[in-house]
Formats: C-alpha cells, structure tokens, sequence
C-alpha cells in the first residue's frame, strides 16, 4: 500500500478532526439515500416488518484494501441472487479488541509495520467506506474506539459493539445517539443478561460528556437508539445457538420488556474457534428459520476471499485474501452456503403458498 503523505502536525500525532475529514471526503446525495434506504432495510427487519434475513458477512478485519475491493465486488453479486430472501450486510472491521496483545487493526496500523499511522489510518478507511457506499455495499462495523466513530459512522448501515464493550457504559451512551441498527454481543463467558442491559440501556436517553465532531470536549445529548438487539456469539464453555439457547434468550428478551429479536454469530464460541465449525452452525440456525422461528433477524460470517488465516510476522510475504486475525470461511464456500440456504427457504416458501 502507497503511503500517503500528511500535513507535519499529523506527523507529531495529531489527527484531523471528524469534521476536517467528513469535509475532505463527503458522501454523495445518491450514496448519502443508500446508506439511509439501507438502515431503513435493516430496522424493518428487525421489526418484522420486512420478512427477510439479516447476513454480515466478510473478514475477520480488513487490511487489505484491494483484496477487500474484490471481496464486496463477489458478495454484491451474490446479493443480486438472493436479495428476495437475504439482505447482505459487509463485514469491514476496521478496529479489533485485544485481551492481551497484537496488531490492532487497520485504523491503529494500516501500513502493517507497527508504524501506527492512525492519521493514515482513519483517512484510508473513510475513502474506502465511501468507496464501497458509491457501489452501493452496505457496510457492518465493529464499534471499539469512541473517539474513532464520527469519523466513519454516517458510513455504516449497521453496527456492532462486542463481547468485551458489551458491559462499557461509554459504548451504550455512543450507541443511543447512533441513528442504525446496533447489535449487542453477550459478553466471552456466554453471559446475555449483559448484552440485554447494554440494549435496554442504549434504547434509553443519556447526557454524557464526548468528543463532538470538531474535536472538541463537550456536552452531549442522545434521545436513545430503538433499534439495538442482541448478538449471540458464544461463550468460552459451550455455544449458544442452538433451539434451547435461542428460546431462552427470547424468554429473556421478552421478560425485559425488549423486542423479541436476535442475531446469531457463527464464529467465535459457537464454532468453538474452529472457522469450518460455521458451516454447521449457520445450517442450524437456517434449520430453525424453516421450522419457523421468525425471533431470529440475521447471521454473522467470518469470510474472506482464502480460507483460515496467517501470522502477520513478515507483512511482504502475506497471501492475498487470507486473514491476519481470525481465521475465516473462503468466499467460495460462503457462497455455496448461501445459496444452498436461500433454495431451502425458497423451497419453504413455495410449499406454504
């Protein structure tokens, strides 16, 4: 990747403000409707209103932007093939969480060196966001840094705040002023009361102290998010997307006073950390739509262009398309899962008619 050059005060650590860099690269009125057209999709989704599924699909994390250019070219093509019955949603996971250490994702280190360039960083992910918007790809995130949101968040369809924030009062305050969708992890040790307080709570008003869009500390005020849900990703000791699991978390969901509705990750704990575990995981969960549970919204997918993963020991010498972080499904399999899922449900649909 070609390096850019900055003005010298990024180069002492200093980064543009939001507003500096929303201003330098805009949305364009027709990618600013799909953006909205595509929030609207998902909300309704989640309401029931809209009887399709919800699918975020993509990489670990994004770190190469070509590879990732070529990845959401092969998923809108898919999209084109079963949009009656799936919604496609990106998966382009710019920041990841570490328990202990390693590379923090592309924001924090886009040149892959431990130079960490955030300006380089923040900037490259907002072109690349508003690329994939100008294709008109939805785009799904994870939600880590506060700090970093404004500088991309008009950019996202979707969101989603993971097992290890799920509990952080500052990211359910963020989440309430956010005007998408945003999914709730239960938190690693398969705890969903967690994931079920951070929905309520981000569903309700919050006046907080943030970082405003010029950089500045301020006085904040969000009226709260009503279309937040919970994510069910798995603990350390034992999944949590099969029938029982789901009913439960539903009982719960519903004896809070929440919209009976959910997301189900097939990576993480419900594979048990093994990325060809997805497979069986997602045919599961398609298994309960067709016996129809309509509680469940949508399904995450770790995929990328090449299966599993690599270290990221000697960046010249990465294979094209293959994961620095998770290891993932290869796009060619994600692919036959789809469309043998969307055959089933269109089979269903056809007998019920």
């Amino acid at each position: 990747m070609e390096r850019i050059l900055f003005p010298a005060d990024c180069a002492k650590g200093w980064l543009p403000t939001p507003a500096e860099l929303c201003g330098r690269y805009p949305l364009s009125s027709n990618a600013s409707k799909f953006i909205f057209d595509s929030r609207e999709t998902i909300k309704k989704i989640l309401e029931g209103i809209d009887q399709r599924l919800i699918l975020v699909v993509g990489p670990c994390s994004i770190h190469d932007l070509e590879a990732a250019r070529e990845y959401a070219g092969m998923l809108k093509e898919l999209q084109k093939e079963v949009s009656d019955l799936f919604f496609i949603v990106m998966r382009v996971y710019l920041e990841k969480p570490r328990t202990l250490i390693g590379w923090k994702g592309f924001v924090s280190d886009p040149y892959l060196d431990s130079s960490h360039d955030i300006a380089a960083g923040v900037r490259l992910a907002r072109q690349f966001l508003r690329e994939l918007a100008d294709k008109e790809i939805p785009v799904a995130s994870e939600l880590l840094e506060i700090v970093t949101a404004p500088y991309f968040s008009d950019l996202l369809s979707w969101g989603c705040i993971g097992a290890r924030t799920s509990t952080s009062p500052p990211h359910r305050q963020m989440a309430a002023g956010l005007n998408f969708p945003i999914g709730f992890k239960n938190s690693t040790d398969g705890n969903i009361d967690h994931a079920i307080h951070a929905v309520i709570s981000a569903s309700n008003p919050h006046v907080y102290m943030g970082v405003d869009e010029k950089g500045a500390l301020k006085r904040l005020a969000s009226s709260g998010n009503p279309h937040c849900h919970i994510i069910l990703r798995g603990g350390e000791k034992t999944p949590n997307y099969e029938r029982d699991f789901v009913d439960r978390s539903l009982t719960k969901l519903m004896q809070a006073k929440q919209r009976p509705t959910l997301m189900i990750d097939c990576s993480h704990g419900n594979c048990r950390k093994n990325y060809e575990g997805q497979i069986h995981v997602f045919r599961s969960v398609i298994e309960q739509c067709l016996e129809g549970n309509r509680s469940i919204s949508g399904l995450m997918l770790e995929s990328n262009l090449q299966a599993g993963n690599q270290p990221l020991a000697h960046p010249s010498k990465l294979r094209y398309g293959v994961s620095i972080t998770d290891p993932c499904l290869d796009f060619s399999t994600t692919e036959s899962l789809v469309k043998e899922a969307y055959a089933e449900l269109q089979h269903a649909l056809s007998l019920s008619i």
